[in-house]
């Protein structure tokens, strides 16, 4: 019989059956390890690009850029939001470690905003130093945020069985994936 936290935690059993929360999953643990990186891979691409992006908002002075950039702000933290949110229920994760990984979600922007602010009489959003800084971090994020985006969402996503013997259901996905990623390179236009 398991004890309470080793149902919390999501004891693997030999036969490959997951139990969390009393529901059993059928997840080995392999897949589950899988999973759980996959999710705090993502974390780390999202935090470092939050932070970016909270700096070169922060350290704006300029109402131009700031109101564009709040409006891209919100879709992108909505979508990235939902996108880590399902990884880390499919991780399986204890209440801790959820707890731990929606709080530097959340804390990464605004911190980053705040570092902006601090900054701004130092740091030159203009400056090279600053531009090449700023390249560099967000060329890292996007790196690490396109990658697990392609390789490791989508493609466990259509190369499973379930999207595989569906034709139709595989042309909507397609559709859904280019409309997405055409509407956040619309989106880019403001941001």
């Amino acid at each position: 019989m398991e004890t309470t936290k080793e149902l919390e935690l999501g004891h693997v059993h030999g036969h490959g059956l997951a139990i969390a929360n009393g529901h059993e999953k059928n997840v080995n643990a392999e897949q589950l390890l899988r999973y759980r990186v996959v999710a705090q891979v993502l974390e780390l691409g999202i935090v470092v690009h939050s932070v970016v992006i909270g700096l070169s908002m922060g350290a704006s002075e300029n109402p131009f850029t700031i109101k564009p950039l709040i409006a891209a702000l919100c879709f992108h933290q909505l979508f990235e939001g939902m996108g880590l949110g399902g990884c880390i229920l499919q991780a399986d994760y204890g209440v801790k470690m959820k707890v731990i990984m929606v709080f530097f979600f959340s804390v990464t922007t605004p911190f980053g905003i705040a570092l902006g602010i601090g900054l701004s009489e130092v740091y030159s959003d203009t400056s090279p130093t600053a531009l090449i800084v700023e390249g560099v971090l967000n060329a890292i994020s996007a790196g690490l945020l396109n990658y697990m985006a392609l390789v490791d969402l989508l493609a466990n996503e259509f190369m499973g069985t379930k999207l595989q013997s569906r034709i139709k259901l595989q042309l909507l996905c397609y559709i859904a994936v280019f409309l997405g990623a055409g509407g956040m390179s619309v989106m880019a236009i403001w941001a």
